[in-house]
């Protein structure tokens, strides 16, 4: 039984993994700087502590994230950058988007 994505065939290559809200928002933060620090991403996200922290951890995982901690000052301090294969994954999703919409008609 066909699903649909016959006529959408962009949609089936989709990165799932990038693909969930809380780590698109995640990718597209660290896609346009070079690092960011956790405290900061987790107010320009929006996400809990925790939340963020879960997702970072599947992108990390996945070797999409660098995640670097270090102690300032006797504090702990969180450094998230892509690596160069999370870069390519995000720049393939974003191809792999603009198929899928380039595909669609009204």
């Amino acid at each position: 039984m066909p699903d649909g994505t016959e006529k959408l065939p962009g949609v089936r290559s989709i990165d799932k993994l990038i693909h969930e809200p809380a780590r698109l928002l995640i990718m597209s933060h660290l896609y346009v700087v070079e690092s960011v620090d956790f405290l900061f991403l987790m107010r320009q996200t929006g996400l809990t502590f925790g939340n963020l922290s879960s997702h970072m951890s599947r992108l990390e995982e996945a070797g999409y994230i660098n995640v670097e901690k270090e102690f300032i000052e006797r504090k702990p301090h969180t450094v998230l950058h892509l690596t160069p294969e999370g870069r390519e994954a995000f720049d393939d999703y974003r191809k792999n988007m603009s198929q899928v919409f380039s595909g669609l008609s009204n």
